[in-house]
């Protein structure tokens, strides 16, 4: 054998190419190689902020038609704050409407809650009723069971009383 091979022998093969055919296979790569050191920082980015137009200006001094007396320069600058000025009623008018939408959520979920609500009190109430009604009749079961008991304890009592008194009746008395 000569050293090459030798060397070739010694020498680990690297672990096979991994491409990741999907987004979850990509992310569970990407989970693996976090977990292999976990001593390791992680950046965590932070949240983007929401993106959101510049506010309108207090005075405009240019003010200027896009004709009327207006240079072909002028024209350019007018364009820009028409286009700066719509851009920022579209942020005003789709900001108020996602507000809208929101508190519209907000009140529906709000209602399906109470709903549910009522609906669980009605059915609670329904079933302390039918415990109760069953609880009820169990005790005037009870009840009827203990009155029979003492009716029949009663009626042995006088039939031994009647059976201890022997009435006879003397045939040719005398």
């Amino acid at each position: 054998m000569t050293e090459e091979e030798e060397e070739k022998k010694h020498v680990k093969p690297k672990d096979p190419v991994f491409v990741p055919k999907s987004t979850s296979a990509k992310h569970r790569l990407h989970i693996e190689r976090l977990m292999k050191n976990p001593e390791k920082a992680v950046f965590i980015p932070e949240v983007r902020k929401v993106w959101k137009p510049r506010d309108a200006p207090e005075f405009v001094r240019d003010v200027m038609g896009s004709s009327a007396g207006a240079g072909s320069g002028e024209f350019h600058v007018y364009r820009g704050y028409r286009r700066r000025e719509q851009i920022r009623q579209d942020y005003i008018d789709n900001k108020n409407e996602k507000d809208e939408k929101e508190s519209e959520f907000q009140k529906k979920l709000e209602d399906n809650k109470n709903k549910a609500e009522e609906k669980t009190a009605k059915k609670r109430a329904k079933r302390n009723k039918k415990k109760l009604n069953a609880k009820l009749k169990k005790q005037k079961i009870e009840e009827s069971k203990d009155q029979e008991e003492k009716e029949e304890e009663e009626e042995e009592e006088e039939e031994e009383e009647n059976t201890g008194e022997e009435t006879c009746f003397v045939i040719g008395g005398r």
